[in-house]
């Protein structure tokens, strides 16, 4: 089984450090401030980023995307490790890491596999995970990142080929499982045939994320033995 994890307001709480990082990426790239980010909640850093520099007025903003998130991982990667601000893992975010990390809830008796699908760039992520301290028991090199695809659900497949690949296993179906915070978590999952699991610790309720179609709801990470019953209904705690 592979699980994946989206990051901002599931796993951690950054504040305002994304939205700081595209301030720095933008003043390097123009030479001004920028007045705007647009909406972020689900969504990929290529997205963001291409309303972002629309929002801004920037001339044909599809053509200095890829040019913006290189700025953005180096505004990151200057950062040196050191987030300048509280980025703090959510409650029980630390203890499903690693319960899941030991648990074996496959009907088959499948460890689980354990990675990201998040709209952050993959420097960002980690940035976040580390300041919080989280990433133990997290493949980051299967995983898929917010600079591939506007489109969260196109990452999905992305994150099943490099977890086949290094674990020689299929991860089709529901033997994928994303858990995040919002319906375009809900909705790349089932796009993909995968697993939905909500988790209500950002800004939608359990009733609205039901709605989207998530097999699973908590209300946080909190519950241990709920979180791998959300993950694996075969699992009994």
């Amino acid at each position: 089984m592979l699980v994946l994890w989206d990051v901002d307001n599931t796993l951690v709480d950054a504040g305002d450090l994304g939205t700081r990082l595209y301030e720095s990426a933008f003043r390097e790239m123009f030479g001004c401030e920028l007045s705007a980010v647009a909406p972020k909640a689900g969504r990929t850093d290529r997205a963001i980023t291409l309303d972002t520099l629309a929002l801004a007025g920037v001339s044909a903003p599809g053509t200095q995307v890829d040019a913006f998130l290189a700025s953005l991982a180096r505004q990151v990667a200057a950062l040196d490790g050191r987030a300048g601000s509280p980025v703090v893992a959510l409650p029980g975010a630390a203890q499903a890491l690693a319960a899941l990390d030991l648990a074996a809830p496959g009907s088959r008796g499948d460890r689980v596999r354990q990675s990201l699908l998040t709209g952050n760039i993959r420097p960002l992520a980690e940035l976040k995970l580390h300041a919080a301290g989280l990433g133990a028991g997290l493949n980051f090199d299967v995983g898929a990142y917010g600079d591939v695809h506007e489109v969260r659900a196109e990452l999905v497949d992305v994150a099943r080929r490099a977890a086949g690949s290094a674990y020689g296993a299929d991860f089709s179906g529901s033997a994928t499982v994303l858990v995040g915070d919002t319906p375009l978590d809900v909705a790349a999952a089932l796009a993909a045939g995968a697993r939905a699991v909500g988790v209500a610790t950002g800004s939608y309720s359990p009733d609205q994320l039901t709605a989207a179609g998530a097999h699973a709801v908590l209300p946080d990470l909190t519950d241990t033995a709920r979180v791998l019953a959300a993950v694996s209904p075969q699992h009994r705690p």
